[in-house]
């Protein structure tokens, strides 16, 4: 069996979510399923979009759904991201952050979402071809922190919000995950 094809080969590898608190009920869940069973979490949650709404509404083609029908996880270790933050002098107490390995989730229901630059501080038009199938290839290839990323951090202004992930491949994941799958790090 090819590897892009065979389960067992994406056991190597561990997803990052950074820790929620105010967890409700035994499982991660998208923000549109949180709208319906918990609306002050969602309400809390959808807050992070003020000035971005259309992102809401963006779909993800290889899913067949909107960007809030989905999880998201980062294929790089959080360790690095924070490491550079600190480097250049900022005070970043340890995150908490929840594991979930990458064989835990049914490829079929995932992909590995690739960013692009925003030019002038301007998102880019959606392109479908920055949706990458759950692979182990493709995971190999995106499970190290980009330069450009660790420059970023590097530069981040103090008082600048801490948004370690902006520029970092993501893992979309539609569906819920079982709080038990989890693991948890500090970093």
């Amino acid at each position: 069996m090819p590897e892009s094809s065979d389960p067992d080969a994406l056991r190597p590898f561990t997803l990052y979510h950074r820790a929620v608190r105010d967890v409700r009920g035994d499982a991660l869940r998208p923000l549109n399923v949180l709208r319906e069973l918990h609306p002050d979490v969602y309400a809390r949650e959808a807050a992070k979009y003020v000035g971005r709404e259309a992102l809401m509404q963006e779909r993800v083609e290889r899913l067949d759904c909107l960007w809030n029908d989905v999880l998201f996880f980062s294929p790089v270790h959080p360790g690095p991201l924070l490491n550079a933050v600190r480097a250049a002098g900022r005070e970043v107490p340890p995150v908490r952050f929840w594991t979930l390995g990458a064989a835990d989730l049914d490829p079929a229901r995932a992909c590995v979402h690739l960013p692009r630059p925003w030019p002038g501080g301007v998102k880019p038009d959606h392109d479908p071809a920055d949706e990458r199938p759950l692979d182990a290839p493709t995971l190999r290839a995106v499970s190290v922190p980009p330069a450009g990323t660790l420059a970023r951090l590097h530069a981040l202004p103090t008082g600048a919000p801490l948004i370690l992930w902006m520029d970092v491949p993501h893992v979309l994941y539609r569906g819920s995950v079982p709080l038990a799958a989890l693991g948890e790090l500090r970093a």
